[in-house]
């Protein structure tokens, strides 16, 4: 299996780039996994699909602003740093720009001297394990100098810090946001519960691997980085008895998907459980859990196109994201959403 063989034409203008106003308005697809058959609707009708004893998997990680400009200290020089994954209460693994200036032994200041990180190491893919100085709470020193790490593709500023988080984040820890998320309102979540839709919430703190190309042609080659997650006893229950009473296991996102698939047994079932997952699901994977996911459309040649080609098989999915492009759906983590069930 070759990562050319996950590609499509995607002209840049459908990279959406802001938010809509109203997070339920954005367009839907909703795809058959078995027929591929193709329909077009707006969010607010994923109500529609889901039925009452259903289970709603949603990923309930916070995406802290971990992207930081400041200056080397002695020499005044911009550096930018983006916070990747907490290593113990004050290091963290980071990833620094420009490289040359981040050497073992360099101090940045952040805000006139409010954060000052030393770098301790330097580790794999040259990632910087930085240790912090400051005053006070570090979550507050972050929320007043940090800025939200948007992804590369957007190039628009984000004007509402808020709008590149979902409506239940909860547990912060994220350098990405799980972008299926960003559709629903609390409204929305609140008539799914008046229909008798369970809501499970797990929490995978996601990484910038998510971003990173597949630079291997033969997909098998390519190695995922690791990410943390947490499934609770209450979630692991609300997910086992909605398999035994025979109805659906619908995942926001491929987070959630990621999560829950990784903390499953052999039969399915899942207990209370953390760790570390390096899970990648490609063709050929056989889901435990999954039965329905809501997924925003992906990159070409990415992991995340892989995972959705393995539930609705790839040229149901290259199908699909061609008609999309053809309607001028919009694209990637503030785009339209795809309802695969």
């Amino acid at each position: 299996m070759k990562t050319s063989d996950f590609k499509y034409d995607l002209p840049e203008e459908l990279i959406a780039q802001d938010p809509l106003e109203d997070r339920s308005a954005s367009r839907l697809m909703v795809l058959d996994k078995v027929t591929g058959e193709i329909s077009h609707h707006i969010f607010k009708e994923i109500v529609d699909y889901i039925e009452p004893g259903d289970c709603l998997v949603i990923n309930d990680t916070k995406v802290i602003p971990a992207r930081l400009i400041g200056e080397k200290v002695g020499t005044g020089g911009k550096v930018e740093l983006l916070l990747l994954k907490r290593k113990a209460d004050n290091i963290w693994e980071t990833l620094v720009k420009p490289g040359k200036k981040a050497k073992v032994g360099a101090k940045i200041s952040f805000g006139e001297g409010l954060l000052i990180g030393e770098i301790i190491d330097i580790i794999d893919e040259g990632n910087r394990l930085v240790k912090f100085t400051y005053e006070g709470i570090f979550e507050e020193v972050l929320d007043k100098l940090g800025e939200m790490p948007l992804p590369p593709y957007i190039t628009h500023k984000l004007k509402d810090k808020d709008r590149y988080n979902t409506v239940y984040a909860k547990n912060s820890g994220s350098a990405a946001a799980p972008t299926a998320g960003l559709h629903f309102t609390p409204e929305l979540l609140e008539e799914l519960q008046n229909k008798g839709v369970n809501i499970a919430r797990v929490t995978l703190h996601v990484g910038l691997g998510t971003f990173r190309p597949v630079k291997v042609e033969d997909v098998t080659k390519h190695h995922m980085h690791s990410e943390f997650y947490i499934v609770s006893k209450e979630t692991a229950d609300m997910i086992n008895k909605t398999k035994e009473a025979g109805k659906r296991v619908i995942c926001v996102g491929t987070t959630s998907c990621r999560t829950i698939e990784s903390a499953a047994d052999e039969d399915g079932r899942l207990k209370e459980t953390s760790g570390w997952t390096e899970i990648f699901i490609y063709p050929g994977y056989k889901f435990k859990v999954l039965d329905a996911l809501i997924t925003n459309f992906h990159l070409p040649e990415s992991t995340l196109i892989m995972l959705v080609s393995a539930i609705a098989g790839k040229e149901n999915i290259l199908n699909a994201y061609n008609q999309a492009v053809k309607e001028k759906y919009r694209f990637f983590s503030f785009g339209d959403a795809m309802f695969i069930h």
